[in-house]
Protein backbone atom coordinates (compact mmCIF):
# COMPACT_ATOMS: atom_id res chain seq x y z
CA UNK A 1 0.00 0.00 0.00
CA UNK A 2 2.97 2.32 0.57
CA UNK A 3 3.66 2.20 -3.18
CA UNK A 4 0.13 3.24 -4.22
CA UNK A 5 -1.34 6.71 -4.46
CA UNK A 6 -4.42 7.56 -2.40
CA UNK A 7 -6.47 7.59 -5.59
CA UNK A 8 -5.31 4.05 -6.39
CA UNK A 9 -6.03 2.79 -2.87
CA UNK A 10 -9.51 4.31 -2.97
CA UNK A 11 -10.16 2.79 -6.40
CA UNK A 12 -9.06 -0.67 -5.22
CA UNK A 13 -11.25 -0.51 -2.12
CA UNK A 14 -14.27 0.67 -4.09
CA UNK A 15 -13.73 -1.99 -6.77
CA UNK A 16 -13.52 -4.74 -4.15
CA UNK A 17 -16.61 -3.58 -2.26
CA UNK A 18 -18.60 -3.42 -5.49
CA UNK A 19 -17.47 -6.81 -6.81
CA UNK A 20 -17.96 -8.62 -3.48
CA UNK A 21 -21.49 -7.17 -3.27
CA UNK A 22 -22.05 -8.03 0.42
CA UNK A 23 -21.33 -11.75 -0.06
CA UNK A 24 -18.53 -11.61 2.52
CA UNK A 25 -17.17 -8.78 4.70
CA UNK A 26 -14.55 -6.47 3.18
CA UNK A 27 -11.90 -4.68 5.23
CA UNK A 28 -9.82 -1.92 3.66
CA UNK A 29 -6.59 -0.32 4.75
CA UNK A 30 -4.55 2.48 3.36
CA UNK A 31 -3.16 5.22 5.60
CA UNK A 32 0.51 5.63 4.83
CA UNK A 33 1.15 9.32 5.56
CA UNK A 34 3.26 10.61 8.45
CA UNK A 35 1.12 13.59 9.50
CA UNK A 36 -2.02 12.69 11.46
CA UNK A 37 -4.06 15.20 9.46
CA UNK A 38 -3.13 13.45 6.23
CA UNK A 39 -3.87 10.06 7.76
CA UNK A 40 -7.35 11.22 8.72
CA UNK A 41 -7.99 12.35 5.14
CA UNK A 42 -6.74 9.00 3.80
CA UNK A 43 -8.83 6.92 6.18
CA UNK A 44 -11.98 8.97 5.58
CA UNK A 45 -11.53 8.50 1.84
CA UNK A 46 -11.21 4.73 2.34
CA UNK A 47 -14.23 4.66 4.68
CA UNK A 48 -16.29 6.43 2.04
CA UNK A 49 -15.82 3.44 -0.33
CA UNK A 50 -18.13 1.38 1.89
CA UNK A 51 -16.02 -1.41 3.46
CA UNK A 52 -17.23 -3.32 6.51
CA UNK A 53 -14.20 -2.12 8.48
CA UNK A 54 -11.26 0.24 8.03
CA UNK A 55 -7.84 -0.96 9.15
CA UNK A 56 -5.38 1.32 10.97
CA UNK A 57 -1.66 0.60 10.65
CA UNK A 58 0.20 0.54 13.96
CA UNK A 59 3.46 2.04 12.67
CA UNK A 60 1.56 5.13 11.53
CA UNK A 61 0.53 5.87 15.12
CA UNK A 62 4.00 7.02 16.16
CA UNK A 63 7.53 7.31 14.79
CA UNK A 64 10.08 4.67 15.84
CA UNK A 65 11.55 6.95 18.52
CA UNK A 66 8.15 7.95 19.95
CA UNK A 67 6.43 6.11 22.77
CA UNK A 68 3.06 5.21 24.23
CA UNK A 69 1.97 8.80 24.71
CA UNK A 70 2.15 9.53 21.00
CA UNK A 71 0.35 6.28 20.15
CA UNK A 72 -2.50 7.15 22.50
CA UNK A 73 -2.75 10.68 21.11
CA UNK A 74 -2.96 9.26 17.59
CA UNK A 75 -5.66 6.82 18.66
CA UNK A 76 -7.67 9.66 20.20
CA UNK A 77 -7.35 11.86 17.10
CA UNK A 78 -8.25 9.08 14.65
CA UNK A 79 -11.18 7.74 16.67
CA UNK A 80 -12.60 11.23 17.02
CA UNK A 81 -12.31 11.92 13.29
CA UNK A 82 -13.59 8.63 11.82
CA UNK A 83 -17.29 7.74 11.57
CA UNK A 84 -18.52 6.36 14.91
CA UNK A 85 -20.44 3.58 13.17
CA UNK A 86 -17.45 2.39 11.15
CA UNK A 87 -15.85 -0.73 12.67
CA UNK A 88 -12.07 -0.48 12.87
CA UNK A 89 -9.16 -2.88 12.82
CA UNK A 90 -5.41 -2.75 13.27
CA UNK A 91 -2.46 -4.18 11.37
CA UNK A 92 1.03 -4.38 12.85
CA UNK A 93 2.53 -3.91 9.40
CA UNK A 94 6.29 -4.69 9.43
CA UNK A 95 7.11 -2.00 6.87
CA UNK A 96 8.59 0.58 7.04
CA UNK A 97 9.10 -0.65 10.62
CA UNK A 98 7.23 -3.02 12.95
CA UNK A 99 5.44 -1.46 15.91
CA UNK A 100 3.86 -4.08 18.14
CA UNK A 101 1.04 -2.85 20.33
CA UNK A 102 1.57 -2.96 24.08
CA UNK A 103 -0.76 -4.87 26.37
CA UNK A 104 -2.21 -1.55 27.53
CA UNK A 105 -2.92 -0.55 23.92
CA UNK A 106 -4.54 -3.93 23.22
CA UNK A 107 -6.74 -3.40 26.29
CA UNK A 108 -7.63 0.13 25.16
CA UNK A 109 -8.74 -1.14 21.74
CA UNK A 110 -10.74 -3.97 23.27
CA UNK A 111 -12.50 -1.74 25.80
CA UNK A 112 -13.24 1.01 23.28
CA UNK A 113 -15.78 -1.15 21.45
CA UNK A 114 -14.62 0.37 18.17
CA UNK A 115 -12.16 -2.35 17.12
CA UNK A 116 -13.04 -5.76 15.71
CA UNK A 117 -9.73 -7.14 14.43
CA UNK A 118 -5.99 -7.10 15.01
CA UNK A 119 -3.71 -8.54 12.33
CA UNK A 120 -1.12 -9.76 14.84
CA UNK A 121 2.49 -9.72 13.63
CA UNK A 122 4.13 -10.61 16.94
CA UNK A 123 5.01 -14.02 15.43
CA UNK A 124 4.98 -15.37 18.96
CA UNK A 125 2.36 -17.83 20.21
CA UNK A 126 2.60 -16.76 23.85
CA UNK A 127 1.99 -13.15 22.83
CA UNK A 128 -1.03 -14.18 20.79
CA UNK A 129 -2.45 -16.13 23.74
CA UNK A 130 -1.87 -13.23 26.13
CA UNK A 131 -3.58 -10.80 23.77
CA UNK A 132 -6.54 -13.16 23.37
CA UNK A 133 -6.96 -13.14 27.16
CA UNK A 134 -6.75 -9.35 27.32
CA UNK A 135 -9.42 -8.96 24.63
CA UNK A 136 -11.71 -11.71 25.96
CA UNK A 137 -15.35 -10.65 26.14
CA UNK A 138 -14.84 -7.80 23.66
CA UNK A 139 -15.48 -7.68 19.89
CA UNK A 140 -11.70 -7.33 19.33
CA UNK A 141 -10.39 -10.52 17.66
CA UNK A 142 -6.69 -11.39 17.54
CA UNK A 143 -5.85 -12.80 14.09
CA UNK A 144 -2.32 -14.13 13.66
CA UNK A 145 -0.43 -13.47 10.40
CA UNK A 146 2.50 -15.85 10.89
CA UNK A 147 2.28 -19.25 9.16
CA UNK A 148 4.72 -20.94 11.56
CA UNK A 149 2.24 -20.64 14.45
CA UNK A 150 -0.96 -20.54 12.38
CA UNK A 151 -2.73 -23.62 13.73
CA UNK A 152 -2.04 -23.21 17.47
CA UNK A 153 -2.84 -19.49 17.15
CA UNK A 154 -6.17 -20.39 15.53
CA UNK A 155 -6.86 -22.78 18.38
CA UNK A 156 -6.12 -20.05 20.89
CA UNK A 157 -8.08 -17.25 19.24
CA UNK A 158 -10.71 -18.83 16.98
CA UNK A 159 -10.07 -15.87 14.69
CA UNK A 160 -8.57 -17.61 11.67
CA UNK A 161 -5.38 -16.70 9.82
CA UNK A 162 -4.48 -13.56 7.87
CA UNK A 163 -0.98 -14.20 6.55
CA UNK A 164 0.65 -13.94 3.14
CA UNK A 165 0.05 -17.59 2.29
CA UNK A 166 -3.68 -16.97 2.05
CA UNK A 167 -2.73 -15.87 -1.46
CA UNK A 168 -1.78 -19.48 -2.20
CA UNK A 169 -4.08 -21.92 -0.41
CA UNK A 170 -6.57 -20.10 1.83
CA UNK A 171 -8.93 -23.08 1.82
CA UNK A 172 -6.37 -25.23 3.61
CA UNK A 173 -6.06 -22.71 6.43
CA UNK A 174 -9.85 -22.46 6.58
CA UNK A 175 -10.10 -26.24 6.87
CA UNK A 176 -7.65 -26.16 9.79
CA UNK A 177 -9.78 -23.51 11.50
CA UNK A 178 -13.08 -25.34 10.99
CA UNK A 179 -12.19 -29.03 11.00
CA UNK A 180 -8.61 -29.52 12.15
CA UNK A 181 -9.73 -30.56 15.64
CA UNK A 182 -11.82 -33.35 14.13
CA UNK A 183 -8.81 -34.85 12.30
CA UNK A 184 -5.74 -34.10 14.46
CA UNK A 185 -3.33 -36.38 12.60
CA UNK A 186 -4.11 -34.86 9.21
CA UNK A 187 -4.10 -31.38 10.74
CA UNK A 188 -0.57 -31.85 12.06
CA UNK A 189 0.61 -33.33 8.76
CA UNK A 190 -0.92 -30.42 6.86
CA UNK A 191 0.73 -27.92 9.19
CA UNK A 192 4.17 -29.23 8.24
CA UNK A 193 3.41 -28.61 4.56
CA UNK A 194 1.96 -25.15 5.23
CA UNK A 195 4.90 -24.01 7.34
CA UNK A 196 7.44 -25.24 4.80
CA UNK A 197 5.53 -23.62 1.94
CA UNK A 198 5.55 -20.34 3.83
CA UNK A 199 9.34 -20.26 3.72
CA UNK A 200 8.87 -18.77 0.24
CA UNK A 201 7.43 -15.57 1.73
CA UNK A 202 10.80 -13.72 1.56
CA UNK A 203 11.21 -14.71 -2.10
CA UNK A 204 9.91 -11.48 -3.55
CA UNK A 205 6.40 -11.14 -2.16
CA UNK A 206 4.06 -9.68 -3.46
CA UNK A 207 5.47 -10.38 -6.92
CA UNK A 208 5.74 -14.02 -5.86
CA UNK A 209 1.99 -14.21 -5.27
CA UNK A 210 1.28 -12.51 -8.59
CA UNK A 211 3.50 -15.03 -10.33
CA UNK A 212 1.62 -17.87 -8.63
CA UNK A 213 -1.71 -16.45 -9.73
CA UNK A 214 -0.47 -15.92 -13.25
CA UNK A 215 0.17 -19.65 -13.37
CA UNK A 216 -3.39 -20.22 -12.16
CA UNK A 217 -4.76 -17.84 -14.79
CA UNK A 218 -6.20 -15.32 -12.32
CA UNK A 219 -3.54 -12.63 -12.95
CA UNK A 220 -2.37 -11.39 -16.33
CA UNK A 221 0.98 -10.03 -15.16
CA UNK A 222 3.45 -9.89 -12.30
CA UNK A 223 4.61 -6.26 -12.25
CA UNK A 224 5.22 -4.86 -8.78
CA UNK A 225 6.45 -1.48 -7.58
CA UNK A 226 7.45 -3.01 -4.25
CA UNK A 227 9.65 -5.68 -5.88
CA UNK A 228 11.56 -4.13 -8.78
CA UNK A 229 13.88 -7.08 -9.47
CA UNK A 230 13.58 -10.41 -11.29
CA UNK A 231 12.60 -12.93 -8.61
CA UNK A 232 13.66 -15.87 -10.79
CA UNK A 233 17.13 -14.42 -11.16
CA UNK A 234 17.53 -13.80 -7.45
CA UNK A 235 15.88 -16.97 -6.14
CA UNK A 236 17.23 -19.94 -8.07
CA UNK A 237 14.92 -22.89 -8.86
CA UNK A 238 11.89 -20.81 -7.88
CA UNK A 239 9.76 -22.46 -10.55
CA UNK A 240 10.54 -25.88 -9.08
CA UNK A 241 9.62 -24.68 -5.60
CA UNK A 242 6.27 -23.34 -6.84
CA UNK A 243 5.68 -26.64 -8.67
CA UNK A 244 5.99 -28.45 -5.34
CA UNK A 245 3.70 -26.01 -3.56
CA UNK A 246 1.07 -26.59 -6.25
CA UNK A 247 1.58 -30.34 -5.97
CA UNK A 248 1.29 -30.34 -2.19
CA UNK A 249 -1.75 -28.08 -2.26
CA UNK A 250 -3.52 -30.45 -4.64
CA UNK A 251 -2.52 -33.44 -2.50
CA UNK A 252 -4.00 -32.02 0.69
CA UNK A 253 -7.14 -30.89 -1.07
CA UNK A 254 -7.54 -34.50 -2.20
CA UNK A 255 -6.98 -35.79 1.33
CA UNK A 256 -9.56 -33.40 2.72
CA UNK A 257 -12.05 -34.29 -0.02
CA UNK A 258 -11.56 -37.98 0.76
CA UNK A 259 -12.74 -37.41 4.33
CA UNK A 260 -16.20 -36.56 3.01
CA UNK A 261 -16.29 -39.16 0.24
Amino acid sequence: MRFLSLEERVALSRFTVEKVADRIPVVSSGHVADRIEDQIAELKAIADTGPDAVILVSNRLAAPDEGAGTVRASFDALLAALPKDMPLGLYECPAPYRRLLTDAEIDFCAQSGRFTLLKDVSCDLNTVKRRVEIAKGSPFLICNANAAIAYPAMQASGAGFCGVMNNFHPDLYRWLQDHGHEHPDLAEELCVFLVLSAQTEPMGYPKLAKFYHKRLGTFAGTSSRAIDYDIHERFWALEAVIDRIEQGTALYRQKIAALNA
